[in-house]
């Protein structure tokens, strides 16, 4: 099981490096850190598992995060409305995207950064995706909203890029033209 401790922070090199991709079939390595992967964010969206390892909660976590340079993350979004996204991301890409933009209204966080980072993270509204399952199978998504902004930062970890870096820095709340504010409340 994967807790904060195994969680790497901000200025770790692995969090920089751009991860490698995955060959199938998956090793039994890669099997154990696909499911300790996402163990971690189902986990730590309970509240008496959050309190009894001092976990913090996460829809997702991607391998850097934990140390291992390749390219797989887990997701698990459970909005009230709609069915629950619970996915393993194995060389994961975006085929196609929207033109229009979003960002969350609270701003992004992230396991490994400690501290509160304002400003809007600009994401695309809606996006395509293709990834891999633990069995080699690739799948295709159409995301909107929380799961394709979170499925965009996990991406991201898996490129070296921390979600801080699309902040603005000389103006983190400024407007972002065409961009529709996504409230997670």
């Amino acid at each position: 099981m994967i807790e904060m401790n195994d969680i790497v922070r901000e200025g770790h090199p692995s969090l920089r490096k751009v991860a490698t991709e995955v060959q199938f079939p998956l090793t039994d390595e890669e099997q154990s850190l696909c499911r300790d992967l996402l163990g971690y964010v189902v986990n730590s969206q309970d509240d008496e598992l959050c309190a009894r390892y001092g976990l913090r909660p996460g829809i997702g976590l991607a391998s850097p995060q934990v140390n291992v340079s390749k390219r797989i993350f887990a997701l698990h979004i459970e909005e009230d409305d709609k069915k629950p996204l619970s996915i393993i991301a194995i060389n994961p890409k975006i085929v196609s995207h929207s033109v229009e933009k979003t960002y969350l209204t609270s701003g992004e966080g992230c396991l490994s950064v400690d501290r509160d980072i304002e400003g809007y993270v600009p994401r695309y509204a809606r996006i395509t995706v293709k990834a891999y399952d633990t069995d080699g199978i690739e799948y295709k998504l159409r995301l909107k909203g929380l799961p394709a902004i979170a499925f965009q930062h996990e991406l991201d970890h898996l490129n070296g890029i921390m979600f801080y870096d699309h902040i603005d820095a000389q103006a983190p709340f400024k407007d972002i033209p065409g961009a529709l504010p996504y409230d997670r409340d």
